[in-house]
């Protein structure tokens, strides 16, 4: 049922629903977003109302649409930093579903809980807070994954031997992290991803063991311009992991360019005033129109992290020769200018 051309959108229409999922233990309740292959007859349908704002998004899912049967393999979308949220990449998560994969994502306990975001926790310094965020972010993952496998709400059914994991920024950190302790994880996609261990100033000092046990194929895609975390510091994560690995840089591109309205994301953190040890970040990113385009690197993230799942979750041999034997010229013919990282 999937095309063969990964930068194009696949052949299932995309219906996407909200939940609410509670958490006992941490008694917390987590806005949930399901993106799921459906059945025929919603083409074109791809506008729908935001349940939160009450405005018409322009996701390209159609909502509450009929489930497609049968079992579709599960990928878990991590976003970025607290001022983002489970909706911050829908340009991929709805590709992704246009293909078959049911993805899910939610707004991490730093967005929805009250000890974050009405300081009713008081920290001394930056770092404490970063710290209880960290701790709280893979078991948002495995709580996540816990409930679209078993949870006891309406829900497209699972191949739960076949679930993924992609991440930006923050999230892409959450990932890699996740995929130390949970061993239902089978494949990995990080944007951008933080972690290196020698992070800018003021960005995330987090840590990463890479004690998997087990082989988890990742792919590691970079931006070229990427101030937040730079392609040096990723390249240091890829070296560090012993699973199968590929790694590719977009030139042209920065930390924004695999959201949402990449120009609108981009020129917002350019015109914000940052103190302390983030003061540097506006001044340094490049203006938008000396970037690549929102397109270029849409195309580049969902054409790739698809190959990726594709071969990694699927076994599918197309999607293998793809990514082993054809990649620089299916990225040049889609006008996109890529490096292929080389260990």
């Amino acid at each position: 049922m999937r095309t063969s051309n990964p930068f194009e959108r696949g052949p299932c229409s995309v219906g996407v629903r909200t939940v609410e999922i509670y958490d006992i233990a941490r008694d917390r309740s987590f806005p949930c977003e399901i993106w799921y292959p459906a059945t025929q007859g919603y083409e074109g349908q791809n506008a729908f109302t935001d349940p939160i704002s009450g405005e018409m998004a322009g996701q390209q899912a159609v909502r509450d649409a009929v489930v497609r049967p049968g079992a579709h393999p599960l990928v878990v979308f991590s976003h970025g930093r607290s001022s983002e949220n489970r909706r911050a990449s829908t340009f991929l998560t709805s590709h992704l579903s246009s293909h078959g994969y049911v993805v899910t994502a939610m707004d991490h306990s730093e967005v929805i809980t009250r000890d974050f975001t009405q300081g009713v926790i008081t920290f001394s310094d930056p770092s404490e807070r970063m710290e209880a965020i960290m701790a709280n972010r893979v078991s948002d993952v495995r709580f996540l994954i816990d409930q679209l496998l078993d949870g006891e709400f309406e829900k497209p059914e699972i191949d739960r031997n076949r679930v993924g994991i992609v991440g930006h920024s923050l999230g892409g950190w959450t990932a890699l992290s996740a995929t130390s302790v949970d061993w239902r994880i089978r494949s990995v996609v990080a944007l951008s991803p933080a972690g290196s261990s020698r992070p800018r100033p003021g960005i995330l000092p987090a840590k990463l063991s890479f004690d998997w046990g087990r082989d988890v194929p990742v792919m590691y895609l970079a931006a070229e311009n990427d101030v937040m975390t730079p392609v040096d510091g990723i390249s240091e994560l890829f070296e560090r992991t012993e699973s199968a690995k590929r790694m590719l840089v977009l030139r042209r591109a920065d930390h924004m360019h695999f959201v949402d309205n990449v120009e609108q994301a981009h020129e917002n953190i350019r015109s914000m005033r940052f103190e302390g040890d983030l003061a540097w970040i506006p001044e340094e990113m490049l203006p938008i129109d000396e970037l690549c385009s929102e397109k270029q690197a849409h195309d580049f993230t969902r054409g790739l992290a698809l190959s990726h799942l594709n071969a990694s979750l699927l076994g599918q041999a197309p999607a293998k020769r793809f990514l082993d034997h054809d990649v620089e010229s299916a990225l040049a013919t889609q006008g996109l200018d890529a490096i292929i990282h080389s260990p």
